[in-house]
This record gives structure tokens, sequence and C-alpha cells, in this order.
């Protein structure tokens, strides 16, 4: 998989796909995949290929998404590092610069573990694995947990913000 498409059919998940998914955000509990402080608000978009979502800075000054401080809680237990869209294969053991997002801005990508790269035998794209399999292997990801702890220097502090989704039900399509 090069990078991962945007989500936002109906359902969640490839065209030609065998099974497909309906999630849950469990924390922090939204049925809208959101959640807002008086600093930042969020949206989410849980995809088999990859976990979408966006910030909003709230406030009018910057703050900092905080790649290396930030895990991924993988669907089939343990962390990793966070990547998202400008992560490479070659960046897996380096230092990711932050991310500015300037004040009453917006900032949006997708996220997946690291550990989900794929080496793209010299080619520029990101190639990785997708989030969830959405072929016979679906089955076995029933109720699956997985999220983020998403770090973000505010006012020269750093602040996590801890996300996890559930699969609530995997059928075939």
């Amino acid at each position: 998989m090069s990078g991962a498409d945007d989500s936002v059919g109906a359902v969640a998940g490839s065209e030609n796909a065998l099974y497909k998914y309906v999630f849950r955000q469990t924390e922090p509990g939204s049925e809208r995949f959101s959640y807002q402080d008086r600093d930042l608000s969020f949206y989410f978009r849980p995809s088999p290929e990859a976990l979408f979502f966006q910030v909003e800075n709230r406030q009018n000054r910057p703050v900092w998404v905080e790649w290396d401080r930030s895990i991924f809680i993988k669907p089939v237990g343990g962390t990793a590092k966070v990547a998202y869209s400008k992560t490479r294969w070659q960046d897996r053991f380096s230092t990711q610069a932050p991310t500015q997002i300037l004040g009453l801005q917006r900032f949006g990508d997708y996220l997946l573990p690291i550990d989900y790269l794929y080496d793209p035998a010299g080619r520029p794209e990101q190639l990785h694995r997708p989030l969830l399999p959405e072929d016979n292997n679906a089955v076995y990801f029933g109720d699956a947990v997985f999220g983020v702890d998403l770090t973000f220097r505010i006012e020269d502090r750093p602040r996590t913000y801890n996300f996890r989704f559930k699969v609530a039900s995997v059928s075939r399509r």
C-alpha cells in the first residue's frame, strides 16, 4: 500500500475488500470520533488502511506535534513509534521533526505504527501494510483495540492526549 487514501466515504476500507469494519472510540468516549479541550480540537476517522485525524489549534499561538514522544498502540498488541504521511522507511530509527500548527489553524494526516512501513526499494513513496486486514484474516480482529498517545508541545510544555478505538464489528461485504 502506498500512502493511505483518505476515508471520507460512508464505509471505511477498500472497494474490493472482503470484510468491512465498524469502529468505536472508547477513550475518551465519543460517538462522533472527536474530542476537544480549551487548546485543541480532534477529529478521527479509523479505517483499515490507517487512523486518519485532524487537529485544530483553538488558541492564537503555535503548538507542535511531538512525533518522537507519540506512541501508536497496535491492533495486534504492543506499541511502536508513530508514522505519518511524511515518515519514510529510512526514518524508522531517526528523530522525526515536530510539526508546527499555527494559532487557529488545522492539521490533518494519517497515523500508523512505524514498524508497518515497508522498504520501498529506492522509490520515494511511503509503502506500508494496512492497519487492519480486509481479507479472511479480518475475522480475527473483532474486538481489537488500537490507538495513539499523541504528544503536543503547548506553551513549551508536553501534553499527551490518549485516544483508543475498538473494532465494534467485522462483517462480510
